[in-house]
């Protein structure tokens, strides 16, 4: 195992200019292999992304209960965590580095969470559907923090707030899930129409982002009564209480792909402005 000192740990990434942070709705993972409305603003997103030093992804399908993992590979292996898909989505190739030192990093940011590097994980379909759209050919090391499944919303927020300040040396932060996610209740005909209780609720987190109601986003069951249909698990709610946890006072978000597919998908998407 390499050595790192503290030195060495604090040169990995340079003083920056503050990178933005986005919030992805991933929705099917078909969306990886398919040239539609949601890939082509993926596209167009990220044409405008400044470069950045490293890209760390805060996925839903990385889910460790009672604890915070970081993957620290020198190089990420691309993981097909789905079944009942085409073959051809299991062939997809997203080749990218890691980087320890930054991982080494992003662990001493949350040393009081004890958080854990992670050798054996990789990049899951909610990193790379999403980054091979956001960034096709990255350039820089690929990371991804895992979801502790066990704790609250609260706590959550305050666990990522403590990487806010690396925004400004090059990380760019990306969560991905989906914050109206009821798979149980899908439409699968094509341009199924959305149900009530996801368009309600997607239209009640989307003014509260807004507006930064952070009592209400950080306790979605108590402040609205579609939240229990519309977020039936909050394991795809999370990334998107991560990202909302590393906006600073003075941005505001705009939205991109607003709207909610397969009936009980949102796959509302932001980024700070």
């Amino acid at each position: 195992m390499t050595s790192y000192s503290l030195a060495d740990l604090e040169g990995r990434l340079r003083p920056s200019e503050r990178l933005p942070v986005l919030f992805v709705g991933h929705g099917n993972p078909m969306h990886a292999i398919s040239d539609n409305q949601y890939t082509r603003t993926w596209l167009a997103e990220g044409e405008r992304l400044p470069e950045p030093q490293a890209i760390v992804v805060v996925s839903a399908h990385w889910l460790t209960p009672g604890s915070t993992h970081i993957t620290d590979a020198p190089r990420n292996r691309v993981i097909y965590d789905f079944g009942g898909f085409p073959e051809e989505l299991s062939r997809v190739e997203y080749p990218t580095e890691g980087d320890p030192g930054v991982a080494r990093l992003l662990q001493r940011q949350m040393l009081e969470y004890e958080a854990q590097l992670d050798a054996q994980w990789g990049l899951d379909h909610g990193t790379w559907s999403v980054l091979r759209f956001l960034a096709p050919e990255p350039h820089v090391p690929v990371l991804q923090i895992s979801i502790d499944y066990a704790m609250p919303l609260p706590e959550l927020y305050a666990l990522f707030a403590r990487l806010r300040s690396l925004r400004r040396r090059g990380v760019l932060f990306i969560g991905s899930g989906n914050i109206v996610h009821a798979l149980g209740r899908a439409r699968w005909q094509p341009g199924a129409a959305p149900w009530d209780w996801a368009e309600e609720f997607d239209a009640d987190t989307a003014v509260a982002l807004r507006e930064r109601r952070l009592e209400s986003l950080l306790d979605p069951y108590r402040a609205w009564s579609a939240a229990r249909v519309a977020v039936p698990t909050d394991d795809h709610y999370r990334p998107m209480v991560a990202a909302l946890s590393l906006l600073e006072d003075d941005e505001d978000v705009r939205f991109f792909n607003e709207s909610i597919d397969m009936g009980s998908i949102g796959m509302r998407s932001f980024v700070t402005v």
